[in-house]
């Protein structure tokens, strides 16, 4: 029960910031650990799979009528999730390594902890 309490006072202050980097922080830790077992089994795929629809989402979020990130920045996650859905295809087939999809991540990580959520209402 204390679980469910943590949780929904969690989802009751969370910002939609804190939740995407919360969020992204949990695919990468998989990616991750995919990475260090070779990238190999459902567990890769798992993650890769969960990273692929967190950026379709973010795309699509971008696209949406009301979204009021800057025009440029909203291109720019868009071209972003284009290419991950690419670059995943090809780490699926063996032909690219996760590492990149990785690297991403951890620059919007790092990107989301330190933008104050003013400056990007431009």
């Amino acid at each position: 029960m204390s679980l469910m309490a943590y949780t929904r006072t969690r989802f009751l202050t969370e910002t939609p910031r804190a939740a995407e980097r919360r969020l992204l922080t949990e695919i990468t830790a998989d990616l991750i650990a995919a990475r260090d077992n070779t990238g190999r089994g459902a567990a890769s795929m798992d993650a890769l799979h969960r990273n692929r629809e967190v950026w379709s989402v973010f795309a699509a979020s971008c696209g949406a009528t009301g979204n009021e990130l800057p025009k440029t920045l909203r291109a720019a996650i868009i071209s972003l999730a284009l290419w991950v859905d690419k670059h995943t295809s090809s780490v699926v087939t063996g032909q690219e390594a996760i590492e990149d999809l990785i690297s991403v991540n951890l620059a919007l990580i790092d990107g989301l902890a330190a933008t104050p959520v003013g400056a990007l209402k431009n």
